[in-house]
Protein backbone atom coordinates (compact mmCIF):
# COMPACT_ATOMS: atom_id res chain seq x y z
CA UNK A 1 0.00 0.00 0.00
CA UNK A 2 1.34 3.44 -1.00
CA UNK A 3 2.48 5.22 2.17
CA UNK A 4 1.32 8.61 0.86
CA UNK A 5 -2.16 7.20 0.29
CA UNK A 6 -2.22 5.60 3.73
CA UNK A 7 -1.03 8.69 5.59
CA UNK A 8 -3.68 10.85 3.96
CA UNK A 9 -6.37 8.26 4.58
CA UNK A 10 -5.56 8.30 8.28
CA UNK A 11 -5.76 12.09 8.32
CA UNK A 12 -9.10 11.90 6.47
CA UNK A 13 -10.45 9.72 9.27
CA UNK A 14 -9.18 12.16 11.88
CA UNK A 15 -10.51 15.22 10.05
CA UNK A 16 -13.94 13.72 9.37
CA UNK A 17 -14.33 12.77 13.02
CA UNK A 18 -13.35 16.20 14.29
CA UNK A 19 -15.53 18.04 11.78
CA UNK A 20 -18.50 15.75 12.31
CA UNK A 21 -18.28 16.13 16.07
CA UNK A 22 -18.14 19.91 15.66
CA UNK A 23 -21.32 19.78 13.56
CA UNK A 24 -22.94 17.45 16.09
CA UNK A 25 -22.58 20.20 18.69
CA UNK A 26 -24.85 22.43 16.61
CA UNK A 27 -27.22 19.57 15.76
CA UNK A 28 -27.84 18.98 19.46
CA UNK A 29 -28.91 22.60 20.07
CA UNK A 30 -32.61 23.54 19.79
CA UNK A 31 -32.09 26.21 17.12
CA UNK A 32 -29.42 27.53 14.78
CA UNK A 33 -29.55 29.93 11.86
CA UNK A 34 -30.11 28.61 8.35
CA UNK A 35 -29.28 30.58 5.22
CA UNK A 36 -30.01 29.98 1.54
CA UNK A 37 -27.19 29.75 -1.00
CA UNK A 38 -27.43 31.03 -4.57
CA UNK A 39 -28.91 27.70 -5.70
CA UNK A 40 -31.47 27.95 -2.85
CA UNK A 41 -29.98 24.97 -0.99
CA UNK A 42 -29.66 25.48 2.77
CA UNK A 43 -26.41 26.10 4.63
CA UNK A 44 -25.66 26.50 8.33
CA UNK A 45 -22.76 27.78 10.39
CA UNK A 46 -22.01 24.13 11.14
CA UNK A 47 -21.45 23.39 7.42
CA UNK A 48 -18.99 26.24 7.08
CA UNK A 49 -17.09 25.68 10.30
CA UNK A 50 -16.79 21.94 9.66
CA UNK A 51 -15.33 22.46 6.19
CA UNK A 52 -12.95 25.13 7.48
CA UNK A 53 -11.75 22.71 10.15
CA UNK A 54 -11.02 20.02 7.56
CA UNK A 55 -9.17 22.41 5.24
CA UNK A 56 -7.07 23.77 8.09
CA UNK A 57 -6.15 20.37 9.52
CA UNK A 58 -5.30 18.88 6.13
CA UNK A 59 -3.54 22.01 4.90
CA UNK A 60 -1.18 21.94 7.86
CA UNK A 61 -0.22 18.31 7.14
CA UNK A 62 -0.21 18.40 3.34
CA UNK A 63 0.18 22.02 2.19
CA UNK A 64 0.55 21.18 -1.52
CA UNK A 65 -2.71 19.20 -1.77
CA UNK A 66 -5.80 20.62 -3.45
CA UNK A 67 -9.38 20.90 -2.23
CA UNK A 68 -12.90 20.88 -3.58
CA UNK A 69 -15.60 21.59 -1.03
CA UNK A 70 -19.29 22.31 -1.09
CA UNK A 71 -19.01 25.51 0.91
CA UNK A 72 -15.68 27.02 -0.19
CA UNK A 73 -15.19 25.70 -3.69
CA UNK A 74 -12.04 24.69 -5.53
CA UNK A 75 -8.49 25.27 -4.31
CA UNK A 76 -5.94 23.80 -6.75
CA UNK A 77 -2.88 21.97 -5.44
CA UNK A 78 0.40 20.78 -6.92
CA UNK A 79 0.85 17.30 -5.39
CA UNK A 80 -1.71 15.40 -7.46
CA UNK A 81 -3.87 14.81 -4.37
CA UNK A 82 -7.25 16.45 -3.94
CA UNK A 83 -9.60 16.36 -0.96
CA UNK A 84 -13.30 16.48 -1.85
CA UNK A 85 -15.38 17.64 1.10
CA UNK A 86 -19.04 17.65 1.99
CA UNK A 87 -19.00 18.83 5.61
CA UNK A 88 -22.65 17.89 6.19
CA UNK A 89 -24.17 15.61 3.59
CA UNK A 90 -27.85 15.76 4.39
CA UNK A 91 -28.11 19.40 5.48
CA UNK A 92 -31.88 19.35 5.03
CA UNK A 93 -32.07 16.43 7.47
CA UNK A 94 -29.63 18.19 9.79
CA UNK A 95 -31.73 21.34 10.06
CA UNK A 96 -34.86 19.27 10.81
CA UNK A 97 -32.98 17.34 13.51
CA UNK A 98 -33.19 14.09 11.55
CA UNK A 99 -30.05 12.14 12.51
CA UNK A 100 -29.25 10.74 9.05
CA UNK A 101 -26.42 13.04 7.97
CA UNK A 102 -22.68 12.58 7.60
CA UNK A 103 -19.37 14.29 7.08
CA UNK A 104 -17.88 13.08 3.80
CA UNK A 105 -14.25 13.26 2.71
CA UNK A 106 -13.14 11.82 -0.60
CA UNK A 107 -9.46 11.49 -1.41
CA UNK A 108 -8.34 11.62 -5.04
CA UNK A 109 -4.97 11.12 -6.67
CA UNK A 110 -4.55 12.35 -10.23
CA UNK A 111 -8.29 12.21 -10.77
CA UNK A 112 -8.88 8.75 -9.33
CA UNK A 113 -10.89 8.20 -6.15
CA UNK A 114 -8.51 6.34 -3.83
CA UNK A 115 -10.09 6.83 -0.41
CA UNK A 116 -13.38 7.71 1.19
CA UNK A 117 -14.74 8.41 4.65
CA UNK A 118 -18.36 8.87 5.68
CA UNK A 119 -18.67 9.68 9.38
CA UNK A 120 -22.15 9.55 10.96
CA UNK A 121 -21.74 11.40 14.28
CA UNK A 122 -25.18 10.63 15.73
CA UNK A 123 -24.82 6.91 15.01
CA UNK A 124 -21.13 6.72 15.95
CA UNK A 125 -20.41 4.93 12.66
CA UNK A 126 -17.62 5.49 10.15
CA UNK A 127 -17.87 3.95 6.71
CA UNK A 128 -14.43 3.97 5.15
CA UNK A 129 -12.32 2.55 2.37
CA UNK A 130 -8.85 2.87 0.89
CA UNK A 131 -8.30 1.58 -2.61
CA UNK A 132 -7.03 -2.02 -2.44
CA UNK A 133 -7.71 -2.37 1.28
CA UNK A 134 -11.42 -3.21 1.41
CA UNK A 135 -14.39 -1.35 2.86
CA UNK A 136 -15.35 -1.14 6.53
CA UNK A 137 -17.87 0.29 8.93
CA UNK A 138 -15.80 1.09 12.00
CA UNK A 139 -13.62 -2.06 12.21
CA UNK A 140 -16.05 -4.46 10.54
CA UNK A 141 -15.38 -5.49 6.94
CA UNK A 142 -18.41 -4.96 4.72
CA UNK A 143 -19.48 -6.39 1.38
CA UNK A 144 -22.35 -5.87 -1.03
CA UNK A 145 -25.25 -8.31 -1.23
CA UNK A 146 -25.54 -11.39 -3.43
CA UNK A 147 -29.10 -10.65 -4.56
CA UNK A 148 -29.24 -11.57 -8.25
CA UNK A 149 -32.76 -10.59 -9.28
CA UNK A 150 -34.29 -7.14 -9.43
CA UNK A 151 -37.57 -8.72 -8.34
CA UNK A 152 -35.94 -9.59 -5.02
CA UNK A 153 -34.00 -6.36 -4.58
CA UNK A 154 -34.27 -3.33 -2.34
CA UNK A 155 -33.82 -0.05 -4.20
CA UNK A 156 -32.91 3.21 -2.51
CA UNK A 157 -33.41 6.65 -4.02
CA UNK A 158 -33.35 10.28 -2.96
CA UNK A 159 -36.48 12.11 -4.06
CA UNK A 160 -39.01 11.45 -6.81
CA UNK A 161 -38.92 15.17 -7.61
CA UNK A 162 -35.35 14.85 -8.92
CA UNK A 163 -36.52 12.27 -11.44
CA UNK A 164 -39.49 14.42 -12.40
CA UNK A 165 -37.22 17.40 -13.04
CA UNK A 166 -34.96 15.20 -15.18
CA UNK A 167 -37.91 13.95 -17.22
CA UNK A 168 -37.30 10.41 -16.00
CA UNK A 169 -40.34 9.79 -13.82
CA UNK A 170 -41.56 6.91 -16.01
CA UNK A 171 -38.13 5.28 -15.83
CA UNK A 172 -38.14 5.58 -12.06
CA UNK A 173 -41.62 4.04 -11.84
CA UNK A 174 -40.53 1.16 -14.06
CA UNK A 175 -37.73 0.41 -11.60
CA UNK A 176 -40.22 0.63 -8.76
CA UNK A 177 -42.39 -1.97 -10.48
CA UNK A 178 -39.43 -4.31 -11.08
CA UNK A 179 -37.92 -4.18 -7.58
CA UNK A 180 -39.30 -5.81 -4.45
CA UNK A 181 -38.96 -2.88 -2.09
CA UNK A 182 -38.08 0.79 -2.34
CA UNK A 183 -36.88 3.15 0.36
CA UNK A 184 -36.22 6.89 0.13
CA UNK A 185 -32.86 6.82 1.89
CA UNK A 186 -31.32 9.80 0.12
CA UNK A 187 -27.98 11.52 0.33
CA UNK A 188 -25.06 9.31 1.41
CA UNK A 189 -27.18 6.77 3.26
CA UNK A 190 -28.44 4.70 0.35
CA UNK A 191 -24.89 4.30 -0.94
CA UNK A 192 -23.47 2.95 2.31
CA UNK A 193 -26.46 0.62 2.65
CA UNK A 194 -25.52 -0.84 -0.74
CA UNK A 195 -21.89 -1.14 0.37
CA UNK A 196 -22.81 -3.14 3.47
CA UNK A 197 -25.34 -5.35 1.69
CA UNK A 198 -28.44 -3.93 3.36
CA UNK A 199 -29.72 -2.55 0.02
CA UNK A 200 -28.99 -3.68 -3.51
CA UNK A 201 -29.06 -0.51 -5.61
CA UNK A 202 -29.03 3.22 -5.02
CA UNK A 203 -30.32 5.54 -7.70
CA UNK A 204 -29.62 9.26 -7.56
CA UNK A 205 -29.95 12.35 -9.73
CA UNK A 206 -28.81 15.91 -9.13
CA UNK A 207 -25.55 15.24 -7.27
CA UNK A 208 -22.22 17.08 -7.24
CA UNK A 209 -18.73 15.64 -6.87
CA UNK A 210 -18.61 16.39 -3.15
CA UNK A 211 -21.81 14.36 -2.66
CA UNK A 212 -20.34 11.13 -4.03
CA UNK A 213 -16.53 11.23 -4.22
CA UNK A 214 -16.12 9.57 -0.82
CA UNK A 215 -18.88 7.06 -1.54
CA UNK A 216 -17.66 5.72 -4.87
CA UNK A 217 -14.58 4.03 -3.44
CA UNK A 218 -16.52 2.69 -0.44
CA UNK A 219 -19.03 1.02 -2.75
CA UNK A 220 -16.32 -0.32 -5.06
CA UNK A 221 -14.09 -1.66 -2.29
CA UNK A 222 -17.16 -3.46 -0.90
CA UNK A 223 -17.50 -5.26 -4.23
CA UNK A 224 -20.09 -2.96 -5.77
CA UNK A 225 -20.19 -0.92 -8.95
CA UNK A 226 -20.61 2.86 -9.17
CA UNK A 227 -21.27 4.64 -12.48
CA UNK A 228 -23.38 7.31 -14.05
CA UNK A 229 -26.48 6.31 -16.00
CA UNK A 230 -24.43 5.73 -19.17
CA UNK A 231 -22.24 3.22 -17.37
CA UNK A 232 -19.22 5.51 -17.02
CA UNK A 233 -17.40 5.21 -13.65
CA UNK A 234 -17.36 8.92 -12.82
CA UNK A 235 -18.35 11.34 -10.07
CA UNK A 236 -18.62 14.39 -12.32
CA UNK A 237 -22.14 13.85 -13.68
CA UNK A 238 -25.41 14.54 -11.84
CA UNK A 239 -26.89 11.07 -12.36
CA UNK A 240 -25.37 8.10 -10.53
CA UNK A 241 -26.10 4.44 -9.87
CA UNK A 242 -24.52 2.22 -7.23
CA UNK A 243 -25.31 -1.49 -7.12
CA UNK A 244 -24.09 -4.82 -5.83
CA UNK A 245 -22.54 -5.29 -9.32
CA UNK A 246 -24.77 -8.28 -10.13
CA UNK A 247 -27.74 -6.02 -10.89
CA UNK A 248 -25.84 -3.19 -12.54
CA UNK A 249 -26.17 -4.01 -16.23
CA UNK A 250 -29.86 -4.85 -15.96
CA UNK A 251 -30.56 -1.60 -14.09
CA UNK A 252 -28.58 0.45 -16.61
CA UNK A 253 -30.62 -0.99 -19.47
CA UNK A 254 -33.79 0.32 -17.83
CA UNK A 255 -32.23 3.73 -17.11
CA UNK A 256 -31.08 4.07 -20.71
CA UNK A 257 -34.53 3.51 -22.20
CA UNK A 258 -36.15 6.52 -23.81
Amino acid sequence: MDSEWRSRYEVALEAATQAGDLARGYFDTPTFSVEKKADLSPVTIADRQAEQLIRKLVGERFPSDGFLGEEFGDQPGSSGFRWVIDPIDGTRSFIRHIPIWATLIGLEYKGEQIGGVAYLPVFGSTYRALRGDGAYVNDRRIHVSSVDRLSQSLMCYSSIRWFQSAGREKTFLELVSKTERQRGFGDFYGFVLVAEGAADLMLEHGVHEWDVSALKVIVEEAGGTFTDWTGTPTTSTPDVLATNTILHVETLKILQKR
